[in-house]
């Protein structure tokens, strides 16, 4: 509680690191590109360095060596107004035992109270303190001068998300469109895993990065922040990368009273406002519930790619009737997209995690699919004359003209002279007969219906 979230917030110049009053919000390590002045750099945030030697902070102390010993340069944080504590001497001759250069912040160094506490931590023996203020600002060109010394040194370039998305109110400009799907497939995928607490997000996403990456435990809630890790996986023979985010359990909001567990799940919202496929992980011992649903009706709401993954498959019994009553609940519950992929397999042991990615390479290649105007024509019109629009006030609905407006997910614009006339019930013939003819099972569908310029219309004035 001596502030490393804030400074990790100011540096990054985002409030993405959860911060509250209380100590120990932060307990996986999160890394992020932070900038001060000319430089950029990675920058990680850690969990407060603890004395326990098993349990949970065991393993938070455990992240935050990793860390230290992945770092070019570290900041060891004392609460300047407090005064140096014996814990703060103790992880000072911790450090001083590490091969990576430290340097001393004394934080909370607003105003004259803290002015003892900064005489005071001169004897940890790590040189001479740096005063901060990380909550005001105070002192970043001072972090700037301890950084600029390591500017030279190789890192490891965060890649930014380079994609965008048009809105429905844009021109449909095919050449911007082209560049920016050019844009997407070039960046890493932005895949998050999502689901209720203790399904095992943490263990997945370690199994796939091949370490112990994020913190795992028997405890339920133990991910507060979205972690995002860089990763490498094959697809079709090649290399893609993969920027992959752990998440915070999603409990039901009436179960919720916690102000952090509040701030974790809006955190978890809006990891899955920005990812491009989301995975759903279940906990195979309990089946899908309806928490399940409603996070899975979320991200579909949010028009992002989604994946079914049932962990701990090796301990359900009948397989057969798990799998029906999966499918069941899916077709019932989440009509408005069919063909969700479910992948099962054991996060734990690593058996059948290989299923999980080509479904994700898939379903994010069928949500950037675009359909050329003239393929999207002829299939009106072969919609149209199968079954005619309805009429209304004894006029047939003409449906002239369609295009995609634009892709992630695939949004289709129809134009007609009385659009906003059409039925309901005929747009979901429609969206039904696009996923079915352009094989866009499992992903949402957008179409939206335009209203066509009246040539005759200053005529008739």
């Amino acid at each position: 509680n001596v502030g490393k979230s804030t400074l990790f917030n100011r540096l990054v110049g985002k409030k993405i690191a959860i911060v509250d009053d209380r100590p120990g919000v932060t307990r996986d390590r999160r890394e992020a590109q932070g900038s001060v002045g000319d430089l950029d750099f990675t920058v990680i945030d850690t969990a407060g360095l603890e004395t326990a030697k098993d349990g949970l902070e065991s393993r938070m102390h455990a992240q935050t060596e990793q860390a230290l010993d992945d770092a070019d340069i570290a900041l060891f944080m004392i609460d300047a107004r407090a005064g140096v504590t014996p814990l703060d001497k103790h992880f000072a001759d911790i450090l001083r035992s590490h091969t990576t250069p430290v340097s001393l912040i004394a934080n909370k160094c607003e105003g004259r109270a803290a002015d003892p506490g900064l005489m005071e931590s001169y004897g940890l023996g790590l040189g001479d303190p740096t005063p901060l203020s990380a909550e005001h600002g105070e002192g970043m060109a001072d972090i700037y001068s301890i950084l600029l010394p390591f500017e030279n040194v190789e890192e490891e370039e965060w890649p930014e998300d380079t994609y965008s998305e048009s809105t429905d109110d844009e021109e449909y400009d095919e050449e911007k469109m082209a560049e920016e799907d050019a844009a997407v497939l070039a960046s890493p995928l932005s895949l998050a895993i999502v689901g209720r607490p203790n399904a095992g997000k943490s263990t997945l996403v370690n199994r796939l990065l091949g370490e112990d990456r994020v913190l795992t435990g028997p405890e339920a809630g133990i991910t507060r922040d979205s972690i995002s890790s860089s990763w490498t996986s094959r697809y079709q023979g090649n290399d893609r990368a993969i920027k992959l985010v752990d998440t915070a359990g999603i409990r039901r909001r009436a179960r919720v009273t916690d102000k952090i567990e509040h701030l974790s799940i809006a955190d978890t919202m809006r990891t899955i406002q920005f990812a491009q496929v989301v995975v759903l992980l279940i906990d195979a011992e309990e089946g899908l519930e309806k928490q399940d649903l409603f996070i899975a009706g979320k991200v579909i709401d949010e028009g992002r790619a989604l994946v079914i993954a049932i962990n701990k498959w090796d301990t359900v019994k009948d397989k057969a009737v798990a799998m029906k009553q999966v499918e069941d609940r899916l077709q019932t519950s989440l009509t408005q997209v069919r063909g969700i992929p479910v992948i099962t397999f054991s996060a734990l042991t690593g058996k059948g995690i290989n299923r999980l990615m080509p479904a994700v390479f898939k379903i994010f290649d069928t949500w950037n699919i675009r359909i050329s105007t003239a393929r999207l024509n002829k299939w009106l019109s072969f919609m149209t004359e199968a079954h005619t629009p309805p009429a209304v006030n004894g006029r047939h609905i003409r449906l002239r003209y369609a295009t995609q407006a634009k892709t992630r997910p695939p949004t289709f614009a129809v134009f007609s002279s009385r659009a906003e006339k059409l039925p309901t019930s005929y747009m979901r013939y429609l969206v039904n007969g696009l996923r079915e003819d352009f094989d866009l099972d499992g992903i949402p569908i957008r179409l939206n219906m335009r209203k066509g310029d009246n040539p005759y219309a200053k005529k008739r004035k």
